[in-house]
């Protein structure tokens, strides 16, 4: 099995000066503006719900 991928930048300030963080599975620190943030895995998008490209409702 893999290793899970490590996020390139903060989502806050885009800097690239991350490390894991202490908080458990997911968690990562951020050096430059000192913040801390969780990823998680939600799932799986079902592959056959496209979006409405029209706007409007179906009729």
């Amino acid at each position: 099995m893999s290793e899970r991928a490590a996020p390139f930048y903060c989502p806050y300030c885009g800097d690239e000066d991350l490390r894991p963080g202490e908080q458990g599975h997911g968690a990562w620190e951020c050096g430059a503006c000192n913040r801390a943030f969780q990823l998680k895995f939600l799932g799986l998008l079902a592959r056959d719900l496209q979006p409405n490209s029209t706007g409007g409702e179906p009729i």
